[in-house]
Order: structure tokens, then C-alpha cells, then sequence
């Protein structure tokens, strides 16, 4: 294993790719470099004297700039180093050409298709309720169907999604709810879906059926708690009426670039743009290449590395659809009087990463160098085939939620510090470093830590590649075997 990389000819800085003791020498490029304090892994320090206010660079760009003279040898962080990001930016649109093509085949999958064309990698029967009053009632609904029917091995199982909202909800709050519960109902993932309401909630269920679109009828029942006299039995026998409409589906023979995937990272740390996000990186722009679909989220985490992106926009208007998406983000942040720059978390700050920028250059290694097709609003589904841009925030369980519901079948999701969560879709985790796949194998799904360890990028793809497969041929993720599965939805005003 190397000691230290320098990621880009134009740094300034290299990180230490293990814990390097004060004083020791490493070779930097031919360049001796005596440490002035312990760098632990995931960390920077100097490769030569920045003055101050000089900038600091990494992956090429500047990350911050320096608040004090840092000498060669330094370890550099947040004592010495800040962002140079402020508020509302003009961009202008620089578009570069993007030629994509891989030596690597499609792979055969075996997949579920549904109704309207759509592809889904589970067969799976969903509760979801309109309303958090009525969690406890669908969990009895629930509990009573298993008592009936066991193991229910003929289906991927039956899951409950509980939120804490659909009542008190008012314009964008209540908007956001109705729609990424619609957009559960029209999932995929799910063979069949029993939608539950109390009655007097502001998310009515006739209001919720008349705005949800087209949806399999068989598939899909609608219950009002209040209307029966037992509810827990009405719902027992519509969650029966489903699950004999989809217990008999089977997987049919597809492509791997038929899977639409999710990208994103949670407790990142100094090596996630190094090891695991490249990674991701390769493997979108390997999919498609072959006509696939990976979205790319977490907006406050492309702040500082939006222009990158703005620059693989296919045209004008996808670049001015991604200028406003950033700003509107930012105006976010305005409003409720935030710093728009405050956002790695202790767990980034100690796994390496000082600034906004740093994690964002790091972040966006996972959309590769493939064109921005389209940017899609919160809620909003999937429309084109390619590299789509979504709006949500950097919270994972609801950066994972909107994922999901703009109709990803996986979300693929790096982490450097470790997490054990998951989404309403199968979530896979990639570590960051080996040692924290060997010490969370029961979180940890792919070790992109391999890369440190002499396995070139192109062997890591393949085998990359070949799990994918798995998953998605029904081999469970570790959020899915520990049946972490969460529902977070966007809110962002008032609550009645």
C-alpha cells in the first residue's frame, strides 16, 4: 500500500493514505517531504510554503484558501485552511466535449417488468401511508397479514413506510408529501401497493388518487380508516386481494443498463474522492455508455464544484436549469439566514475533508465525465436516458428518499465513516478504505478500498460491476438483510 497520493499535477497539497508519523519522510513525485506533525489517514499536508491567503489545491482546483503562512511538510485543515465560497454566483456555460464508450459488455439481468414500460429489481408489497396517524393501524394491518401468512416466499417481501407527515402540511410541505407518496405507488420495486388514510387528514386520499396519474388497478388498493368499522381487518383483505396479484410475477431476462441508478455519499471522508467516487464515477459513465440512467443528488455538496458540471451540460438549457437549481439552493440557505459554505460534518472534519469545496470535488467524482442530460426538480421522476442532475439536500435519508422516489431502482452509496442506513430501495455500501469494510462487514457492501491496495481501477470495475449484478438479481444489500428501510421526506416550512 502506497503511503501518499497526489491526486492532481497542479496540487499543492498531497493526503496520506495511512497514519503518517511527525517527522516522517515521504516521496511526494521525487520530492522529499519531512512531516512537521502526524497526518492521519484521509488528511492533506503542504508539498510546498502557501503564503497566506494563497490558495490551496487539490483535485486540481482550490479547495480554500490559507488563513496563515503553511509551511512544506504541514498537515493542513481546518486550522489553517477556510473556504473561499460566498453566496449567490453568475456562471457562465463552458461546454466541453463528451465521448464515452466502454470495452466492458451489458451484462444480463434478471428483472420484473411492470406495466407503462418500467423496470424493477424487487417484487415487493407496500404499505404506505398518507398520513402519520395511522402508522400504528398499517403496523397492525401488517403484523396480522404475517400471522396469516408466514415466510411469504414467493414474493420479496411486504414493508411498511412510516412518516410523521401528511396532516398540518401547508403549500410546498404538503405538495412534497402527496407527491413522493405517489411516486412510492408508482415504484417499480413494488408488485402491488396498499395506500392508507385516516379520513380527515389535508392529504386526502380522493384527492391523492385523482392527481396520481395512471396506475395498475390490480395492483393498487386505497383504504380510509375511518370509513370501517375494522379497519385492521378491511386492510388484511386488501393487502390479499394484492399480494395474489403479484405473488405469481417473475423475474424476465434484461439488461444491466435498464437499471436506474441513484449516486450518493454519506460520512465521507479524505478518501471518498480518491477510491470510492471515482469509482461510482466509472461505473455511470460505464452504464451509460450502453443507454443507462444514474442521478446524481445532495446539491449543498456540489457547491464549489457546480461549474464542473455545469460544463458536461448537453445545452443552454440544461445549463441554466442546473444555474438555477445551485441558486435556488443557496437562496435556501439565505433565507433561513445560514451559512451557505457550513456544511462537513465532524465525521467528514476528522476523516480529512476541510472545506465545502473539498468535499464537493470529491462528491461529484461519482457523475464521471458523462453529459448532463437533464435536472430534475424535487419530486420530480425520471423523463431521458443518461446522467440526470436532482434537487435535494445533503441529508442522507432524504437524499436517498429522492433518489428512490425520482425512480431509481438502487441507490449505490459510498461512505468513509460508516453507515448503516437504507432507503425504501435496496442501498449499497461502498467503503471508502478496507478497514472499514473488514470492521463493518454487516453495513458495508464493496470494498472500493481494494484501489489503495494495488487493484487497478479497471479490475475494481469489473468486479464492481459483477456484485451489481447480483444485487440485482435478488441478492439482499446489508441494509436489506438488517431491514433498514426508511422514508424521509423534504420539508421546509411551517407546520399548523
Amino acid at each position: 500500500m502506497k503511503q501518499i497520493i497526489k491526486i492532481h499535477p497542479a496540487d499543492n497539497v498531497a493526503v496520506a493514505l495511512q497514519d503518517l508519523m511527525d517527522g516522517a519522510s515521504v516521496d511526494v513525485d521525487g520530492q522529499t517531504v519531512i512531516l512537521k506533525q502526524p497526518v492521519s489517514r484521509g488528511h492533506k499536508f503542504a508539498l510546498e510554503a502557501i503564503a497566506t491567503d494563497g490558495q490551496v489545491m487539490k483535485y486540481g482546483l482550490p479547495i480554500g484558501h490559507a488563513l496563515q503562512p503553511i509551511a512544506v511538510g504541514e498537515h493542513v485543515h481546518s486550522q489553517n485552511l477556510k473556504t473561499n465560497l460566498g453566496e449567490l454566483d453568475n456562471y457562465q456555460y463552458h461546454p466541453v466535449e463528451v465521448s464515452l464508450s466502454s470495452r466492458l459488455t451489458d451484462p444480463e439481468v434478471e428483472i420484473y417488468r411492470r406495466s407503462h414500460g418500467q423496470t424493477g429489481i424487487r417484487n415487493e408489497l407496500w404499505i404506505i401511508p398518507t398520513v402519520g396517524c395511522v402508522n400504528g393501524i398499517a403496523r397492525q394491518i401488517l403484523t396480522r397479514f404475517k400471522q396469516q401468512h408466514g415466510d411469504l416466499n414467493d414474493i420479496d417481501g411486504i414493508y411498511l413506510f412510516n412518516h410523521p407527515f401528511g396532516c398540518s402540511q401547508l403549500g410546498d410541505d404538503h405538495q412534497n408529501t402527496r407527491t413522493m407518496l405517489q411516486n412510492m405507488v408508482r415504484h417499480p420495486n413494488a408488485g402491488a401497493v396498499l395506500v392508507v388514510g385516516l379520513g380527515c387528514e389535508n392529504n386526502q386520499v380522493d384527492e391523492f388518487r385523482r392527481t396520481l396519474g395512471d396506475v395498475d388497478e390490480s395492483r393498487t388498493r386505497f383504504m380510509v380508516c375511518q370509513k370501517y368499522d375494522d379497519e385492521v381487518e378491511a386492510g388484511v383483505e386488501f393487502l390479499n386481494e394484492l399480494y395474489q396479484a403479484m405473488r405469481h410475477d417473475r423475474r424476465q431476462p434484461g439488461r444491466l443498463s435498464e437499471v436506474r441508478f441513484g449516486l450518493e455519499c454519506g460520512g465521507s471522508d479524505g478518501l471518498s474522492g480518491i477510491t470510492a467516487n471515482p469509482l461510482l464515477g466509472r461505473f455511470s459513465d460505464f452504464l451509460i455508455a450502453h443507454g443507462g440512467t444514474t442521478v446524481l443528488t445532495e446539491v449543498p455538496e456540489m457547491f464549489g464544484a457546480e461549474q464542473a458540471l455545469m460544463n458536461h451540460c448537453r445545452d443552454q438549457q440544461t445549463f441554466e436549469k442546473t444555474v438555477n437549481m445551485i441558486n435556488d439552493f443557496k437562496s435556501y440557505f439565505i433565507a433561513h439566514q445560514q451559512p451557505i459554505y457550513e456544511n462537513p460534518s465532524p465525521g467528514n472534519k476528522a476523516g480529512g475533508i476541510s472545506t465545502l469545496e473539498e468535499k464537493s470535488l470529491g462528491c461529484t467524482q461519482k457523475a464521471g465525465s458523462s453529459q448532463v442530460v437533464d435536472v430534475l426538480k424535487y419530486g420530480e421522476r425520471l423523463k431521458v436516458s443518461g446522467l440526470n442532475l436532482l434537487s435535494a439536500p445533503g441529508n442522507d435519508a432524504v437524499a436517498t428518499s429522492a433518489l428512490a422516489g425520482a425512480g431509481c431502482n438502487m441507490v449505490l452509496f459510498s461512505t468513509g465513516r460508516g453507515t448503516p442506513y437504507g432507503g425504501f430501495v435496496p442501498t449499497m455500501k461502498l467503503a471508502t478504505n478496507s478497514e472499514l469494510a473488514a470492521k463493518k462487514p454487516h453495513w458495508i457492501d464493496f470494498d472500493a478500498g481494494q484501489l489503495l491496495y494495488g487493484v487497478s481501477m479497471d479490475e475494481l470495475l469489473s468486479q464492481f460491476i459483477d456484485y451489481t449484478v447480483s444485487v440485482v438479481n435478488g441478492k439482499l444489500t446489508c441494509n436489506e438483510v438488517n431491514d433498514f428501510r426508511e422514508l424521509a421526506i423534504f420539508k421546509s416550512g411551517v407546520t399548523l
